[in-house]
């Protein structure tokens, strides 16, 4: 409160100093003359009673600002150590998925090719997401330590961004690695991992950098793209004998099995966010708008598009419209 008397009061003094004809130069107020004499001059509602003098707190020594200094540094030292390790153990993840359903696929235990790709699609992405809770990141600024999602998901973005990196290197023949071209690609040619796979793994990156943890809306787009359409293909191609009538390449029950399957990921996402805190989680609400959004998504992954957008891109973009206008 002194500090706020003195600063009204002396901002008086100095305009009165200024006004012409008030007084000369050299001049001296009276005590009663000042204008932080009484709280009530100064223009702020909360400050009542007497003036007090300006006492300003005392400072702490530099020695001890190093040393607070210090102590947050290495805390966030430590922090920024957690989220390096998150990066490792989820690229690493990542890559002994796509290597496991390779070893698989070659010695037959998966029999189809297009099972052991869909199953890399379903996990890669949901699995991902799951990783979110371990990357913890803080920034340190002059005299506190703040928490940084920014920063978390920078590092997250990293392993999209590496995977990104692969699939160009591969699709455009820089390197060769027939095992990962088979496990991801449709019909084992390197071309086609510049296709879906990549427009896969930008959309995790964009996801992560632009939604992150804390909106729904990436989360569930995630959710739709990978369980969602995964489980359609899967599903149709076992059990799609009956086909859509407006899409001979669709059947009804890959697009059921992408409503169920898209709902209740998305749901269950949902909910492990809000174990953490990330996202408010109200059970009737989130399921109706998850609902919609599921309709939506796989009514245009119904439609006969495929040749012209491809479902990785389609999906995910739906998912995020509709998001945006049911969750804000």
């Amino acid at each position: 409160m002194g500090v706020a008397i003195w600063s009204c009061g002396g901002a008086a003094v100095f305009a009165s100093a200024l006004l012409p004809g008030r007084r000369s130069h050299g001049s001296r107020l009276a005590p009663t003359e000042l204008p932080f004499a009484s709280a009530s001059s100064c223009p702020l509602p909360f400050l009542s009673g007497p003036a007090v003098p300006f006492s300003p707190a005392p400072m702490p020594s530099s020695r001890a600002q190093l040393r607070l200094l210090r102590l947050r540094v290495q805390a966030s030292a430590g922090v920024v150590l957690q989220d390096a390790a998150a990066t490792t153990f989820c690229f690493a993840g990542a890559y002994s998925l796509v290597l496991v359903f390779d070893t698989l696929a070659e010695r037959n235990i998966i029999q189809k090719q297009s099972l052991s790709r869909k199953a890399v699609h379903v996990l890669s992405g949901l699995l991902y997401m799951a990783t979110w809770p371990f990357f913890r990141s803080v920034i340190v600024l002059t005299q506190s330590i703040c928490s940084s999602s920014m920063v978390a998901r920078y590092f997250a973005a990293v392993v999209p961004l590496l995977n990104c990196i692969r699939l160009l290197c591969y699709g455009l023949r820089l390197l060769t690695d027939e095992g990962v071209v088979k496990s991801v690609a449709r019909e084992g040619r390197p071309e086609e991992l510049l296709r879906g796979p990549l427009y896969y793994v930008i959309v995790l990156l964009l996801c992560t950098l632009v939604f992150w943890r804390e909106s729904p809306v990436g989360v569930v787009s995630l959710t739709m793209m990978s369980g969602g359409d995964g489980f359609a293909d899967i599903v149709g191609r076992r059990y799609g004998v009956t086909k859509l009538p407006y899409n001979q390449q669709k059947s009804w029950v890959g697009s059921i099995s992408m409503f169920v399957f898209g709902l209740f990921f998305s749901v269950g996402m949902l909910y492990y966010f809000s174990v953490f805190g990330y996202v408010h989680f109200d059970p009737e609400q989130t399921i109706t708008r998850v609902a919609l959004i599921s309709l939506a998504a796989t009514v245009v992954e119904s439609l006969p598009i495929s040749d012209v957008v491809d479902d990785n891109v389609s999906v995910p973009l739906t998912s995020m419209l509709t998001s945006v206008l049911l969750f804000g």
